[in-house]
């Protein structure tokens, strides 16, 4: 079974390594969507997968780093693609979250990015 939690965040960003007249190059925000999945058997006592409350106390942390700041500034986001972005929270979710399956970060309604723990 597999179940997940959305989370928001909203960050400031420039993409370093794109062309100077690409519009990413320049400091611009995103209301990013996070989604943090997970997928494992139901517990048979309990009807769940895990506690939604334990993904977002995972979470929690990273939120905190990550919301309202430059990303640019964060150690290990020198270049915040959303690629980058969800490779990032991975490393540091799943630990704590070892049924993590899948990390989902839409930088737009329109665009985003599936990350499964595999480069």
């Amino acid at each position: 079974m597999e179940i997940f939690k959305v989370f928001h965040i909203n960050a400031a960003h420039h993409l370093p390594n794109v062309p100077a007249e690409h519009k990413c190059s320049n400091l611009h925000g995103h209301s990013f969507l996070i989604e943090i999945h997970v997928n494992g058997p139901v517990d048979s006592k309990l009807g769940w997968v895990i506690d939604f409350a334990d993904i977002a106390k995972a979470f929690q942390p990273l939120h905190d780093q990550l919301d309202h700041k430059y990303l640019n500034d964060i150690v290990g986001l020198s270049n915040p693609t959303s690629e980058n972005l969800a490779k990032w929270l991975w490393q540091r979710l799943q630990p704590a979250l070892p049924y993590l399956s899948k990390i989902v970060v839409q930088e737009s309604r329109d665009s985003g990015c599936i990350y499964e723990g595999i480069d």
